[in-house]
């Protein structure tokens, strides 16, 4: 009956800590996806102001 607790036990927390580990991982790869989101947004944006606003015109 000892080694079938045991055993329960251990199967238990490796669940456990599986499932952390596969929520932290996920978590990072959400976060990771909307930085690239964001980053790919604001380049377009520096793109677009970029061309719509010309250079002064320099004097001399």
């Amino acid at each position: 009956m000892k080694k079938f607790i045991t055993a329960a036990a251990v199967l238990t927390g490796t669940s456990i800590a599986g499932l952390l580990v596969w929520r932290k991982v996920e978590s990072d790869h959400l976060r990771n996806d909307l930085w690239n989101e964001a980053e790919r947004i604001s380049a377009e944006q520096d793109t677009e102001s970029a061309t719509a606003q010309p250079a002064p015109a320099r004097t001399v």
